[in-house]
């Protein structure tokens, strides 16, 4: 008898949920995700074999094999152009402009979030309104009040760390405002009704209360400040001078009139590279934490 009923509960066994993906449905879903794959990862292994290769391999007809490995582009990068100078000024530029930004943006969406005032909806929409702009609108008028500024009162932000600091809070603030108005929003309000019955202030209940249960959005806010500050391009190039320079212009150093150092310029791509990803592999729960949390509560 149980020879008899083992084939049946095999047979059951093997039998699909009516419920299971059909088999042509995943295969297809293998190929793509396989081919999506292949096409974000194929410019990671141009750079990084690039960055393996004489100049003289670089320059000529491109191999997908590098014919001989070397690792002198990562040592040359530093004495071709000043680049730990430029590193140097991309971590306290973007540094600074996240910490202020995450900073002003915690109390400005507090208010927003917790607050009945006058003016409120026009400062909310004026805050979203102004990620409808290019950046590009705003680099002229800039430029022309950083120099009156320093004509008439003789601080000079044009050309230095502190102007291309405040540039970048200019569409890094607004967006870190809103955000963090939504993330404060999904918090219950009893928790800090209830500190403020025990006795703390409203500042000691937003630090000790509200920011420890925001922790994933202001990761979020960071995240995107740092990254938004490190790689900008626009601004930096006309903000900055030889002194100030950031790492996203100063890499254009690398081409010169008579050639371009092609194997040092993925090297240093490469390298800058590296705080970002480590930072984004770091945070990473925190991130999707925060930039999921709106939309489910």
């Amino acid at each position: 008898m149980s020879s008899l009923t083992r084939p049946t509960r095999t047979a059951r066994s093997r039998a699909r949920s009516p419920m299971a993906a059909p088999q042509s449905f995943l295969w297809t879903r293998r190929i793509i995700l396989t081919l999506l794959a292949g096409f974000v990862l194929l410019p990671v292994y141009v750079m990084v074999s690039s960055s393996l290769k004489p100049l003289q391999d670089v320059s000529g007809k491109f191999q997908w094999l590098p014919s001989t490995l070397t690792i002198q582009p990562y040592f040359d990068i530093w004495e071709t152009v000043p680049l730990a100078k430029y590193f140097v000024n991309s971590l306290i530029v973007a540094g600074s402009a996240t910490v202020l930004s995450v900073t002003i943006a915690v109390f400005s969406a507090y208010a927003v979030s917790r607050y009945r005032f006058r003016g409120k909806r026009v400062f909310t929409v004026t805050v979203l309104s102004t990620q409808m702009f290019p950046g590009i609108l705003f680099l002229l008028p800039l430029f022309l009040i950083f120099v009156n500024i320093g004509n008439s009162t003789g601080v000079a932000l044009y050309g230095s760390r502190g102007g291309l600091i405040l540039t970048y809070l200019t569409f890094s603030l607004p967006f870190s405002i809103w955000m963090l108005i939504g993330y404060f929003d999904s918090i219950p309000r009893d928790l800090d009704e209830a500190a403020l019955v025990d006795g703390c202030g409203p500042v000691r209940a937003l630090f000790q209360v509200v920011v420890p249960a925001a922790v994933p959005g202001i990761v979020a806010v960071s995240v995107y400040s740092f990254m938004t500050a490190w790689g900008e391009v626009l601004f930096a190039s006309v903000m900055t001078n030889d002194a100030t320079r950031t790492l996203s212009v100063g890499l254009q150093g690398y081409a010169t009139q008579n050639d371009v150092y092609w194997n040092q310029v993925m090297a240093a791509s490469l390298v800058v590279s590296v705080p970002i990803v480590v930072g984004f592999l770091l945070l990473q729960r925190y991130l999707v934490a925060g930039l999921t949390a709106g939309a489910v509560k």
